[in-house]
């Protein structure tokens, strides 16, 4: 169980050093930034939030007006529930709740958990990782309910919402952040069902945010989603920017669009229009009829691994590679091992992206289910290579997958005829080769670079002694 006190007092700090930095955030921001300090338990977290300060300090840092952003743009209701709820439950109490059953059962423990409450939405989107599941597929309430309670009761604070559409479903993602007001939630999401009245809701349960999707800009955002999807999509960003409602957006860089989606131009309408996050993803071939050449070329995705940490070092927003940023996740976090995906049909699936299961959550409880063959599988393969720039099973090491699968018995979660195992690695296993040799290339390279700078810092260090 957790330190109840613990808990209070954490929460109270935060609450109250919002309230004394909101007022003077230029004067007061590092004020805030020492009381983390101190409410920072492990090594691990006060080495992280030195780091964080040591950034957001520095006036002329991009996190500086990130950070300025955040306590002076969001509704006072959201800011304090998220905050709370994700820097005190979900990472200061939680991380240690989650290491200390996932070492006594020797299981992964994760730190989110990605559900879909229905595969329903009101787009049909080219590429789409959900397009293989059954439309009619949803979890009720009570289901819902029961599984975000039990992630809760193993110090998993943070639930991210997929589909489908989520927001089909929007009356009961209001009421399942209400039910658990110790959460943070997050829910991707198309924007087009976004209104007044819904913004109005989140502003009052305070710790539900948004991805949005789109793909580029207007012609390639509409082409891949439908007309007017784009115009839609933000104009939900500028009705949430102007309620104080904490967003980013979501989008897939594919074979083609690449230079679009990572470009000054396109982030910074994102950061214009809102946006304190990013959240990049790669095509994956999902399904018997996806097509392969639609992936990001070998030359495409070393080019991302860049340009997202020029991202991340010059814009007020925070930028992530579901794939390229292994080297900081340490491989794949997938499996529980820091999340998992509970599709719409209660399949429990180690990824969104890997349509395979061996238990479902409609007779399990979360925690059985973390010890069901296919997620041991995962924790027992993990990490699947050592060049965390190929951290993934399905796409960098698809012999991993294929033998996974066989080894624990897992069942296709597709609808219609599933796609064998063995022949998605058939599919995958040539463009997996390519990217194994651009992807050793870039590994070496930066390995050369952490060694020089370690040496330079040795160096620097003992000039200072003498």
């Amino acid at each position: 169980m957790f330190d109840y006190a613990e808990k209070v007092l954490g929460k109270a700090i935060v609450s109250q050093g919002l309230k004394y930095v909101s007022g003077n955030p230029e004067e007061n921001l590092p004020k805030i930034l020492s009381l983390g300090e101190k409410i920072a338990k492990r090594p691990s977290d006060k080495e992280t939030v030195e780091k964080v300060k040591a950034q957001v300090e520095d006036p002329n840092s991009n996190w500086h007006q990130f950070a300025i952003t955040l306590l002076t743009r969001i509704d006072p209701n959201i800011r304090q529930k998220t905050a709370g709820n994700f820097f005190v439950d979900a990472c200061l109490l939680g991380n240690p709740k989650q290491n200390e059953l996932s070492e006594k059962y020797d299981i992964n423990v994760p730190w989110a958990i990605l559900i879909d409450p229905t595969a329903a939405c009101n787009l049909k989107c080219v590429g789409c990782w959900a397009g293989e599941y059954n439309k009619k597929d949803a979890l009720d309430y009570d289901t819902l309910n029961r599984v975000i309670g039990e992630a809760e009761s193993l110090g998993i604070f943070f639930t991210i919402f997929s589909g489908g559409e989520p927001t089909v479903r929007k009356d009961d993602l209001v009421k399942l952040a209400e039910a658990h007001p110790d959460s943070v939630f997050l829910s991707f999401t198309n924007g087009t069902l976004i209104d007044d009245d819904f913004i109005k809701e989140i502003k009052r349960v305070g710790n539900l945010a948004f991805a949005v999707s789109v793909d580029g800009f207007k012609e390639t955002t509409n082409a891949r989603r439908g007309d007017k999807v784009y115009e839609r999509a933000l104009d939900a960003m500028e009705r949430m920017r102007d309620a104080g409602v904490i967003f980013g957006y979501s989008t897939m860089y594919m074979n083609g669009n690449l230079d679009e989606v990572s470009s000054d131009e396109f982030v910074d309408l994102m950061v214009e229009k809102g946006c304190l996050f990013g959240w990049y993803f790669t095509y994956v071939p999902v399904g018997r009829d996806s097509n392969p050449s639609m992936m990001a070329t070998p030359e495409e995705r070393a080019q991302m691994y860049k340009r997202i940490n020029e991202i991340r070092s010059t814009k007020p927003l925070f930028a992530i590679d579901f794939w390229n940023d292994g080297e900081f996740a340490h491989g794949c976090i997938a499996g529980g091992r820091r999340y998992l995906h509970i599709n719409a049909n209660g399949d429990v699936e180690p990824c969104a992206f890997v349509h395979y299961a061996t238990c479902n959550i409609k007779n399990t409880s979360l925690f059985d289910a973390l010890k069901s063959p296919l997620m041991m599988e995962y924790r027992r393969h993990q990490p699947f290579n050592e060049n965390m720039l190929r951290p993934c099973p399905l796409i960098d090491n698809p012999e991993a997958m294929q033998e996974m699968v066989h080894a624990s018995g897992a069942h296709s979660t597709q609808m219609g005829e599933p796609e064998e195992v063995d022949d998605f690695y058939n599919k995958i296993k040539p463009n997996s080769d390519k990217w194994a040799k651009k992807a050793g290339e870039l590994w070496d390279k930066r390995q050369e670079e952490i060694s020089e700078a370690a040496r330079a810092n040795e160096e620097s260090a003992t000039g200072a002694e003498k």
